[in-house]
This record gives C-alpha cells, structure tokens and sequence, in this order.
C-alpha cells in the first residue's frame, strides 16, 4: 500500500510539473495545477494529523512541532503559490509564484534511493563540511591572488570570486579571464587543484552511499 502510494504521488508531483515547462497558461494547465495541489493539500493534512507517527511523540508537540519541519515547509512552499493571485505589476508575487519549482523535492520524500542518499549525507555531513570549507577557502585565496596580480580584468572582487569559482569547477565560462601570463598560470594552477577539490564530495558519497546499500543487502540477507 505505501508503494502504491509513494508512485501515485511521484506521478502527481511529475504532472505538476509541466504547467512550469510551458509558457502562458489554458485551461488545461490551470486545472491541472489546481488539481495537484489540491492532492498536496490532502497529502499535507494526512501528514498533520499523523504526525504523531513520524515523530514518535504522541501528543500535540508532534503536531506543533510537524508545520516547521523541513518536508513540512517544502510542501508549504509548494502549494501556497497555486492559490496566490498575481499582478503584472506585482512581481514579488510572482517571484513568490515560482517556489511551485520546489515540487520536485518532494519526491525526496517517497523515493526509497533519495532516502539512502540524505541518509549517507547526514552520516557524511562533518567530511562534507571540511570539503566544503576548504573549498570556499580556496576560491577565496585564489580570488585575493588573481585580483591582486591582474586587477585590470576585474571590475570589482565579485567579479574575481566569481572567476576563481568557475576555475575551481574546471567550468570557465571565459567572459572573464586573466590576459597576463602570470595570471594564466594562477589560472592552470587553480583549475587543476580545483578537479582534486570537486572531486573529493563526489568520492565520499559514492563510498557512503555503496556502504549503505551493502548494510541493507546485509539486512535484508540477515
């Protein structure tokens, strides 16, 4: 029954989807937005009032405590925009309008290998930490080196982080890059260190995550 379930609201948060792939609006659309936001708001209400199970707590914590949960105010996000009537002129609704995107993360919640992922995320949480210190560490030197060395190619420091983060990522999306010959070494030096930096997130999920699936297999053997 949970199986069903979960594929009957993977399949509704795909069909939500498309009204934010087309531009403009039908009839067809709107109903189809309204339609899944409506099941939203039945899932949302079902989740409220059981809230007592997911938390463990009977007792109105639970259900106090269930509306500030993350999921929670991913759903909210969600549906809220469906119901929110928008101006031209009032653009902040509008922005408003697109948390709708937001959608898409609540197949997080019924696919079983998105579970196992947040799982290995938050057991790996502390080495993702280090890396990403490190790496926003390095994006900052190398901006202070580059902006220091060339600062004819940077109109201000943004513009040199920007820089050192596309480097780090190996992107370079070459509207600003350094024309000196030292800053192009900087620039070599940056990019090779940065496919070492980017590569380590990448390595310390794909071995948590194949630990967690072996511990399952176990498990389920067991």
């Amino acid at each position: 029954m949970d199986r069903a379930y979960n594929l009957f609201m993977i399949v509704v948060i795909e069909l939500s989807l498309i009204p934010l792939t087309i531009k403009g609006t039908t009839p067809f659309l709107t109903g189809l937005d309204y339609t899944c936001a409506a099941i939203f708001i039945v899932d949302y209400i079902l989740r409220l009032i059981t809230a007592d199970f997911k938390f463990d707590k009977p007792g109105a914590v639970s259900f106090i405590r269930y509306p500030f949960s993350f999921m929670a105010i991913i759903d909210l996000l969600s549906i809220l925009p469906t119901f929110l009537p928008v101006n031209s002129s009032l653009k902040l609704l509008r922005l408003f309008r697109m948390f709708r995107v937001l959608r898409v993360f609540r197949v997080l919640r019924y696919s079983k290998n998105f579970a196992i992922v947040i799982s290995v995320i938050k057991k790996s949480k502390d080495s993702l930490i280090a890396v990403g210190t490190l790496a926003a560490s390095y994006i900052l030197v190398s901006a202070l080196i580059i902006f220091n060395i060339e600062p004819e190619s940077f109109d201000n420091f943004f513009e040199a982080i920007y820089w050192a983060t596309v480097s780090l990522t190996t992107v370079g999306y070459g509207d600003i890059y350094p024309v000196t010959d030292v800053g192009r070494v900087i620039t070599m030096i940056s990019s090779v260190f940065g496919i070492a930096i980017v590569a380590l997130p990448a390595g310390i999920l794909t071995a948590g995550y194949m630990q967690a699936v072996e511990e399952e297999k176990k498990s389920k053997k067991a």
